[in-house]
């Protein structure tokens, strides 16, 4: 069988200019399961409120991390992998594509199907599935399929959050630190607005469920939970106490997201007494604004101004080999 893996994240802007991030934030913004109301309003919140405002601070944020040869961090990781896995995998034809911006699903799906696949893995780089990041990636790839005449067998690869191999890639990260030498871990994932793991209920919503303790029938599919399940596979891996970690949530737009927010936690830590921080980010497979500005840069500067002596983070996964062979365990 002739097949093909297209790995597939978030997506950057193509240039780190003013124009570049607009475009950039509308796409994503405009999409209905990013922010889901009515389709009228949202033109008008993001095309006249959101976007006109938010691309001059994004655009600052865009060239502290944006390399001239190479572009955004998070364009370059992810083209690294797929080299990486074109090694690991000679008999596969792949390739990635970003969500959002360039390259586009269209435009590599189409590549692909050119060659004439008997199959194609479909494989979005986020572990926890979420309506606004996986759903949507699916949403376009089947807006994109069928359309085809021809379509070959589809494969499609929804989370992957308790991946045994997948979690040992980040053990990996984590043995560059001192585990023992922190007061606190925090495992600081992406958040979402409520109303996107409430929309995973059919007559209930999240808080009725136990997320925070165990993955069951009715919460499997629900962001909130897997992320907190993947905390405690990872705090077993690396032997820690239930009272040396911590979730939270980062990068909200209201106050209506999940909580605990990483920020509040973290202004709140060195009152307690725990002045060296190691946070971990296990929602994100490849470096990019929110790890390297937000946590690296933002988070350490405010847990410094409230008493706070070191704040780490541990590195994304990127392109490392036992992440190229933890997509390999997962596809197959």
């Amino acid at each position: 069988m002739k097949k093909a893996l297209l790995i597939i994240n978030l997506g950057t802007p193509n240039k780190p200019s003013y124009f570049s991030v607009f475009k950039y934030l509308r796409q994503f913004l405009m999409d209905g399961r990013v922010i889901n109301i009515n389709p009228i309003l949202r033109f008008l919140l993001v095309n006249f409120v959101i976007c006109p405002l938010r691309s001059f601070s994004s655009t600052k944020i865009y060239k502290k991390v944006w390399n001239e040869d190479t572009g955004s961090p998070l364009l370059f990781n992810t083209k690294k992998l797929s080299e990486k896995l074109k090694l690991k995998l000679p008999e596969y034809d792949v390739d990635y594509a970003m969500r959002y911006q360039n390259p586009s699903i269209e435009d590599v799906l189409k590549k692909m199907l050119l060659k004439n696949p008997d199959e194609i893995i479909i494989l979005p780089l986020f572990p926890h599935y979420a309506a606004a990041t996986t759903g949507s990636v699916y949403e376009e790839v089947s807006r994109i399929i069928s359309k085809q005449w021809v379509v070959p067998k589809v494969k499609f690869i929804n989370q992957f959050y308790d991946n045994d191999k997948f979690l040992d890639a980040w053990i990996e990260k984590a043995n560059e630190f001192n585990i023992q030498e922190y007061d606190k871990i925090i495992f600081s994932y992406h958040g979402i607005p409520n109303s996107h793991v409430d929309n995973v209920y059919e007559n209930s919503v999240c808080s009725d469920h136990d997320c925070e303790l165990k993955i069951t029938e009715n919460n499997k599919f629900c962001y909130k939970a897997t992320t907190y399940e993947t905390t405690k596979l990872l705090a077993s891996k690396l032997n820690l106490d239930k009272d040396k970690y911590i979730v939270t949530f980062q990068s909200r737009l209201t106050n209506k997201w999940l909580t605990p927010f990483t920020d509040e936690v973290l202004k709140s830590m060195p009152s307690v007494g725990n002045k060296n921080i190691l946070v971990f980010s296990p929602a994100f497979t490849a470096d990019c604004l929110e790890t390297i500005i937000e946590i690296g840069d933002e988070y350490q500067e405010l847990f410094q101004e409230c008493g706070g002596d070191k704040l780490d983070y541990v590195r994304s996964l990127n392109y490392s080999d036992l992440w190229a062979d933890a997509i390999i365990d997962i596809i197959q």
